[in-house]
């Protein structure tokens, strides 16, 4: 078969190149397979090229074998396939394949740092940025800019690499600046970042990158104004305002919860033509479904966006994951992306993990997880397994959650984050406590985040001494200034310690205005310590902002008649009907059989409710024979009312008690049981469970709204301190 002529050649050559840019890998394909029957004429350049092509397209299996037919490899047929390796995560791949390229360049340095850098791991790009400079390659803006972004948690090592830029000229390059303002804004360093922009423009190397990425750290610090008078800034200097420009902005408004301002920007990008890209459309998703207290609006933006693209799927997967009742529709969401053919990315699966967490359906969350592995992104994912170690925790199988967590090959703080919230909520502040040492000892930094599983898992325990060494750890060894919920873990720590005066002091000193967070901890402390006078306080500061939320209602009522005052009680619930404040009925649900079971106090709905009551009657008796006493103080009605014995019955009619029972006749012996209750677990139920655990030998495990309650053999992994 005769070769093409070099004009062909030329046509082909460039048929390629508009493959490769339009990312089209079936014309693609069709290229390389008249290249295969050697119609053109061999060529490393082509071979390359294809090689980049599939490496675009994100067939990974295809560059690889393109890469392998190659006849004469060069230094751009190591550098495509090692980007490619890099943008799958698999960075050992790609440093292996780095490792065997007889002359590697910058670019090959450039690529396998950048790789490093995307994963936060700080070392090994230090010992490339090391190898670079000893073999005298020359440093450019994209060796810098990794760097930087690799090293940015380190903030010493952040400002030495800032200084070595000055001091060898590299500020003239507009990415090291953008990701030194990048790096110095999360990390808290505002006022540094804001010089870093000032001096660009000093400069003159700003870009769209620089302002784009000093709007969003406005955003992240709550200058929500400045970030507005940047935008306005940018158009007067008639500079280029796309859609990274507007989803910067609505980054702004989300981060300060500012909707109203955000639904201003809404209407001007409705003008301007802005609204149906699909990149701008997530940014509105994102701030709606964050400020809305919902995702109507959500619905409608996507329904707006002409051609939705997978971030778009993603971030309204997100958004249904914030809301533990739209869960379902998330769910949906995830499977309607599928049948419109899209491959979920690692993102879906975190995003989707996420939707499982709040279902706390174990069995959705292991077909997610199957789903995850039988996938063509990496199973090794970091984030991925990140966000499944948090699921696992979250359904009550914290067990799973730590196999998880050690089979990762590697760990960086979120891995750690999620483990140690996963056994604070679980009550195991022990390895929570140790896996916190050996973060510190591996030298992976811990962010605002960790410390409030820290001291979460403090308060949990009642480790006060350990909780005040933490907290004050925050800012003197690690520069992270506390934040409202870390004020908050330390009401509560107090609170449940029985210190009310001094986590009143918290509130009355901390530098934020108390929010109804800090005054529901106090609040919830009052109730156990039957501090009635200190918790109308709480309640009343509570109402001040959320005057419509039951919950200080119903806490200061059922406090009133724990304490037998029926009047005052009375007065809280007249209050409530007269603002139409309605009280969120409580309900427990179980899974059995991949079906959830829900049931609420007195249920009379479910079709096995004949059997459940007659098991727990014979129950009942097993449990006072074992020393069960039940506390009418929770049926929380006057004495006169009614007789013990109905109080009684009542107490045993309440919601967990009835799913515990019907999971115990549903399921075979020695099976764990998990239930979920939409309120705190009452004190009666937990006294009863742990009788009903030793009695059946049975693991029972309750997620409330606070925590997770293990009961085995007639102990809680709460010690009853809860």
């Amino acid at each position: 078969m005769q070769c093409m002529y070099p004009f062909q050649v030329q046509t082909f050559r460039n048929l390629l190149k508009t493959c490769i840019a339009q990312r089209d890998l079936i014309t693609g394909k069709t290229l390389h397979a008249l290249y295969f029957k050697c119609l053109i004429p061999p060529s490393t350049y082509l071979s390359n090229h294809f090689t980049l092509l599939y490496s675009k397209c994100g067939s990974l299996h295809s560059a690889q074998i393109s890469f392998h037919l190659t006849q004469h490899p060069n230094v751009f047929s190591y550098n495509t396939l090692i980007n490619a390796y890099a943008k799958h995560s698999l960075v050992h791949l790609a440093h292996q394949l780095f490792d065997e390229t007889p002359q590697p360049d910058l670019v090959s340095y450039n690529t396998l740092i950048a790789a490093y850098a995307d994963r936060g791991e700080c070392g090994p790009v230090l010992r490339l940025f090391e190898e670079v400079r000893e073999l005298g390659l020359g440093l450019d803006g994209f060796t810098l800019s990794g760097v930087i972004t690799a090293c940015g948690d380190d903030v010493v090592l952040l400002r030495q690499l800032h200084c070595f830029v000055v001091m060898c000229g590299y500020d003239c390059y507009a990415s090291v600046n953008n990701a030194l303002l990048a790096c110095y804004s999360r990390k808290g360093f505002f006022n540094e970042g804001k010089r870093v922009f000032r001096e660009m423009g000093e400069g003159g190397v700003r870009d769209e990158v620089s302002w784009n990425a000093m709007i969003v750290a406005c955003g992240q610090h709550r200058e929500g104004v400045e970030a507005v008078e940047l935008f306005i800034e940018m158009v007067r200097k008639d500079l280029k305002v796309d859609m990274f420009t507007m989803a910067s902005v609505l980054t702004a408004f989300t981060c300060v919860k500012d909707l109203v301002g955000g639904m201003q920007f809404h209407g001007m990008m409705v003008k301007t033509g802005f609204n149906g890209n699909s990149h701008v459309g997530s940014g509105l998703i994102d701030l709606y479904s964050k400020c809305a207290a919902g995702m109507v609006e959500c619905r409608k933006v996507f329904e707006e966006i002409h051609a939705p693209d997978l971030v778009l799927w993603n971030t309204m997967i997100s958004g249904f994951s914030q809301y533990e009742d739209l869960s379902e529709d998330g769910l949906w969401c995830f499977k309607e992306m599928q049948r419109k053919d899209f491959r979920p990315d690692d993102c879906s699966f975190v995003c989707v993990t996420s939707v499982c967490s709040n279902l706390s359906s174990p069995s959705v969350g292991k077909q997610v997880h199957a789903l995850a592995i039988k996938s063509d992104i990496s199973y090794n994912r970091i984030s991925v397994n990140n966000a499944l170690v948090a699921m696992y925790s979250r359904c009550g199988n914290v067990h799973d959650a730590r196999k998880v967590f050690d089979t990762m090959r590697e760990h960086n703080t979120v891995s750690l984050n999620s483990m140690i919230a996963g056994y604070a909520q679980h009550g195991v502040e022990v390895e929570s406590l140790r896996l916190f040492e050996l973060m510190l000892q591996k030298d992976i930094a811990p962010n605002s985040i960790t410390f409030i599983s820290v001291l979460s898992a403090c308060a949990h325990t009642g480790k006060v001494e350990e909780g005040q060494k933490y907290f004050n750890m925050m800012k003197e060894k690690f520069g992270i200034e506390p934040e409202e919920e870390h004020f908050s873990c330390m009401i509560d720590l107090l609170g449940r310690a029985g210190k009310l005066r001094e986590a009143e002091r918290i509130i009355e000193t901390m530098p934020f205005n108390p929010g109804s967070i800090e005054w529901a901890s106090l609040l919830g402390a009052c109730k156990k310590h039957g501090n009635v006078d200190l918790a109308v306080k709480a309640a009343n500061e509570f109402l001040r902002l959320e005057p419509y939320n039951a919950a200080p209602y119903v806490m200061l009522s059922n406090m009133y008649a724990s304490a037998s005052r029926w009047d005052e009680a009375a007065n809280i619930k007249r209050m409530m009907r007269g603002r139409g404040v309605k009280k969120k009925p409580g309900c427990s649900w179980i899974e059995i059989d991949k079906k959830v079971h829900v049931f609420v106090a007195e249920d009379t709905s479910h079709p096995m409710i004949k059997e459940i009551h007659v098991y727990m009657e014979k129950l009942l008796r097993k449990m006072k024979e074992a020393g069960y006493v039940p506390d009418i103080r929770w049926a929380l009605v006057k004495s006169e009312e009614l007789e013990r014995n109905e109080k009684e019955r009542r107490l045993l009619n309440h919601s967990e008690k009835l799913a515990v029972a019907f999971g115990l006749i549903s399921t075979e012996e020695g099976v764990p049981i998990l239930i979920v209750k939409n309120l705190r677990i009452c004190g009666d139920c937990h006294n009863a469970i742990k009788h009903i655990s030793a009695i059946t030998g049975r693991e029972i495990t309750v997620r409330d709204t606070h925590r997770f309650h293990c009961f085995k053999e007639g102990q809680c992994s709460c010690r009853d301190y809860w």
